[in-house]
């Protein structure tokens, strides 16, 4: 982990919620949205794109802001502690 600062509220440095993302490759019905068929990354359809997003996101504890965490690298070290 490196320091965060929120971007919005431009005060947090301390709370936050680390969002842990897992995501499933599905094929859904238009009509019902029932789920009609998992794929795993070894075996996605030509037209279904692999999940190339990051493993998590941050929500300020305060304000409420979800982002990735890079924001909150990023507004920290723009803003180092003194």
């Amino acid at each position: 982990m490196e320091p965060m600062l929120c971007p919005s509220c431009k005060t947090n440095r301390t709370r936050f919620h680390l969002i842990e993302q897992h995501p499933r490759a599905v094929k859904i019905d238009p009509y019902t949205g029932e789920i009609e068929q998992e794929y795993t990354n070894d075996a996605l359809e030509p037209f279904h794109l692999p999940y190339r997003g990051p493993s998590y996101r941050v929500q300020c504890g305060v304000c409420g802001l979800i982002e990735d965490a890079d924001m909150f690298i990023q507004r920290a070290k723009s803003s180092p502690l003194k």
